[in-house]
């Protein structure tokens, strides 16, 4: 059996860090290097899905609520607009293996974060 991620840990309070929003299935946090004026992470409370894709096959609503949190977070947080990115895979950047919705918002532009 594997540890616990950083995200489950965060949730189970181990790790301080401020959850700005909260579902029965989903949590959020701030990113602690954020990469754009709002970065936010949206995280499932379950660890069974490594990434987006096996989030998607095995628990569309699941994913659905997640969207739909991230969603909100970008009206409370922003103007409304907001990109979601989900890194997958180690050459994606993808760091924790705990499937999580990056909301990055706050006047971006086409080519202002990744390109």
């Amino acid at each position: 059996m594997s540890d616990p991620s950083i995200f489950t840990r965060i949730r189970n309070g181990e790790i301080p860090s401020e959850i700005v929003a909260e579902t029965e299935n989903t949590f959020a946090i701030r990113d602690i290097a954020p990469q754009a004026p709002v970065h936010l992470l949206v995280i499932p409370k379950t660890e069974e899905y490594r990434n987006v894709v096996e989030l998607a096959a095995g628990d569309p609503a699941l994913l659905a609520e997640l969207v739909g949190l991230a969603n909100s977070l970008a009206a409370e947080h922003s103007d409304g607009d907001f990109r979601l990115v989900f890194n997958t895979g180690p050459n994606a950047g993808q760091t924790v293996f705990h499937v999580h919705a990056h909301v990055l918002a706050g006047g971006l532009h086409e080519r202002s974060v990744g390109g």
